[in-house]
């Protein structure tokens, strides 16, 4: 069992800094050696999660460059550990002096309290907050250079929901990218994309936030791959998918939909394609069985909860009293955090493609 910071059974990744720290980043361990990494590259996908993108994400304006402190010589890995991180720069942990004694709802504000009697960071949630997904982008962003230096697998999400507001139609995982990044909520339809937006401004307005769903395709797999029972390709992308701290629940395919599901609707049939292939004709299985890929495109959604930190009057505890309180929050926060968890969402997808496929040697140990 991996250290309870770190994830993976090849390729793993252990984060590391606070919010309000020095830095957050990432180190990676069982990386294979030879594979170019472009750092350009890393830094674009810290773009698109990164705070300050549009008027319904937050303003705290990081940067968030990417360094190599390790593990890269001459532009490619040297097979030690690499270690990337990005500097704190607009970290105003003013306004969490007066909240030091008041657990905020929703936050790990108090859970944390009693797992590690009062030591935790409590500054812009210290390890619990979102500003750890960074390290996780970093990782997926470099995982994603390594694997597609071998095999041409595409990883994409998008806002599936916002605000009770659905897309409902279907994606093409190859125009996705581009159609996501054409609006600030990242939602596959323009038209739906704007409502969306329109609902994340009312919560906004109303110093409320609002939650969704993201939904991921990881296209291009071979199948066969997965290590059941408790390493299946489902353990493992369920396991660092709820490790995201927004997220509430995830399902494949069909999902819970399958629950109200014939055996004969679940079932998806094989057929033989033109070049002989084994296929099947629909995919509610989400392109895993038994723990293991069909080749078919692996879909799955992740319940992504409302945004703890809101303007409106709360109750809470004062914990040195123990008495009753008000907390009215006046941080810098995301109304929907939605857009900005898709990249993070397909950056753990991308970590656990390439420790499956380092484990399976379809990835080289050494790139020749």
């Amino acid at each position: 069992m991996s250290p309870a910071n770190s994830f993976g059974s090849t390729f793993v990744i252990t984060l590391i800094g606070e919010s309000h720290g020095r830095l957050v980043g990432v180190v990676l361990d069982g990386v294979p050696a030879g594979y170019a990494i472009d750092l350009e590259s890393i830094n674009k996908e810290m773009d698109r999660r990164k705070p300050g993108q549009s008027k319904v994400t937050t303003i705290r304006a990081e940067e968030d460059r990417v360094e190599c402190l390790s593990g890269i010589f001459n532009g490619k890995t040297t097979g030690a550990p690499v270690t990337l991180v990005t500097w704190n720069k607009d970290a105003d942990s003013s306004a969490y002096e007066k909240f030091k004694n008041l657990p905020r709802p929703g936050h790990a504000d108090y859970t944390a309290m009693l797992r590690y009697g009062g030591f935790q960071d409590y500054r812009g949630s210290g390890r619990f907050s979102g500003r750890l997904t960074a390290g996780l982008v970093m990782a997926g962003a470099f995982a994603s250079q390594v694997f597609r230096a071998v095999l041409p697998v595409t990883i994409g999400a998008h806002a599936r929901e916002i605000a009770g507001i659905k897309h409902e139609g279907n994606v093409d995982v190859m125009k996705l990218r581009e159609r996501v990044e054409q609006n600030p909520v990242r939602c596959y339809d323009a038209a739906i994309a704007k409502k969306m937006e329109e609902a994340i401004e009312k919560a906004q307005k109303d110093k409320d936030s609002v939650g969704g769903i993201v939904e991921c395709i990881i296209s291009g797999l071979p199948g066969g791959l997965g290590e059941p029972f408790f390493n299946s390709i489902e353990s493992q992308l369920a396991h660092i998918v709820l490790s995201i701290g927004a997220v509430k629940g995830i399902e494949f395919g069909a999902g819970f939909g399958a629950a109200r599901l014939h055996g004969s609707e679940d079932n998806d049939p094989y057929v033989v394609d033109k070049d002989g292939t084994i296929t099947t004709t629909s995919n509610n299985a989400g392109g895993i069985l038994g723990g293991i890929t069909t080749g078919a495109p692996i879909v799955f959604r992740v319940a992504i909860k409302p945004t703890s930190s809101i303007g409106k009057k709360q109750k809470t505890v004062d914990m040195a009293t123990k008495k009753p309180a008000d907390l009215e929050y006046e941080g810098r926060h995301d109304p929907c955090i939605v857009p900005r968890a898709v990249p993070v969402v397909e950056a753990v997808s991308a970590i656990v493609v390439l420790d499956i496929l380092l484990a399976a040697g379809v990835v080289p140990r050494i790139k020749r």
